[in-house]
């Protein structure tokens, strides 16, 4: 039996609120299936698109098919192709500069342009002593243009992001980032450019949550109960300093007299390192901190306090390994003291690493000094 409930519906629901008002025609259904209507109406709607599964228009009869989605009035958009050209053209000022950028001919990017003016019906550029400057028309599209292209390049770009986000948190020590692995990471970025290694450096040892983009670099043991730790090297120290310094100072003969130069102090409150008291008593040297030399809270500090010449430091080697193949550094005195320690790369245990963090964590044990203490 034939039903007149969704004609009654149609007529009802159109158009939905906030829409573009016309007098209501009257509908005639001529078919209907599930949630979608065939309706043919006794006037025509050129500028109206409807949007839908399976909405349809037929311009010459009138015929559309409504799904219950209406549809802002259809857009004469120019060929996108022609925009992009227009922006490369438009920027460079030269038919010659876009198609290369563009890795088309000359040729593509002047027919390309003649067809945008054409579609707009205005001349967009006009040739001036040997060279094309944009008309007053031009000036204001290309405006449009370049702000539209901008705002869809990084809309893409964000999506890109979301949607494939490959990033790794790093957090360490401020003397790990600086002078480990900054002065490697331009050849891991051009190895992997997809990866963004996010550094976290903080004045103490912070807890590492479950996040698989997530590893740290800690001192210890390697017996973390809720890390699993990946050994990087062992803890080594040697006295370091400036070629400046023993050339105005002179080598320390011995360690005695070492220990009456000037010396540059690590004092960190919130992760303690072996200082040059623990130093001296691996040699069976007792020596007095009577709190003279430099005394800095940062090891980057202490590096560059070194690198300075103003006194002798103590050198952890995975750190310092760069100013003295530099040349920036020299070992003050024969005298290197493996503490027992060492260095992990560590992740929490609850959670897997995600394949980016386990890259970079197995990119950093492969650059781990030969010597592992």
């Amino acid at each position: 039996m034939r039903s007149s409930t969704p004609a009654r519906t149609a007529a009802a629901s159109w158009p939905p609120a906030g829409a573009r008002r016309f007098e209501r025609p009257r509908a005639r259904v001529i078919g209907a299936s599930g949630s979608d209507m065939l309706c043919v109406f006794p006037f025509s709607f050129p500028s109206i698109s409807l949007i839908g599964r399976n909405a349809q228009v037929n311009r010459n009869y009138s015929d559309v098919s409504i799904n219950g989605s209406y549809a802002m009035p259809r857009l004469r958009i120019p060929s996108p192709a022609g925009l992009i050209t227009f922006e490369a053209a438009g920027r460079h000022l030269s038919f010659t500069n876009a198609a290369e950028e563009l890795r088309v001919s000359q040729a593509a990017v002047s027919s390309a342009i003649k067809s945008l003016e054409g579609d707009l019906g205005v001349e967009l550029f006009v040739r001036q002593h040997k060279r094309i400057v944009l008309t007053e028309a031009g000036q204001r599209f290309y405006s449009d243009v370049a702000m539209g292209l901008g705002h869809i390049a990084r809309s893409a770009e964000a999506v890109r992001r979301t949607t494939e986000d490959k990033h790794v948190v790093l957090s360490s020590s401020t003397a790990f980032a600086s002078h480990w692995l900054i002065p490697r990471l331009p050849s891991f970025r051009a190895q992997h450019p997809e990866i963004e290694i996010r550094i976290q450096t903080a004045d103490r040892d912070t807890d590492l949550g479950p996040d698989p983009h997530l590893i740290g670099v800690r001192r210890g043991l390697g017996d973390w109960p809720n890390y699993r730790a990946f050994r990087f090297g062992g803890e080594n120290l040697i006295p370091v300093c400036s070629p400046s310094y023993l050339q105005q100072s002179g080598a320390p003969g011995d360690l005695p007299d070492l220990a009456s130069r000037t010396l540059i102090h690590l004092d960190e409150p919130h992760r303690p390192r072996p200082a040059w008291k623990d130093w001296f008593a691996h040699f069976g040297i007792d020596f007095t901190d009577v709190g003279e030399g430099l005394r800095l809270n940062d090891y980057s500090l202490v590096v560059q306090a070194a690198i300075g010449g103003q006194g002798i430091a103590l050198g952890w080697t995975h750190l310092v390994n760069h100013p003295l193949s530099e040349g920036l550094l020299v070992p003050a005195l024969a005298g290197n003291w493996s503490t027992g320690y060492a260095f992990f790369i560590v992740s929490n245990r609850s959670v897997d690493l995600a394949p980016e963090a386990k890259l970079v964590k197995d990119w950093i044990l492969q650059g781990a000094p030969d010597d592992q203490g």
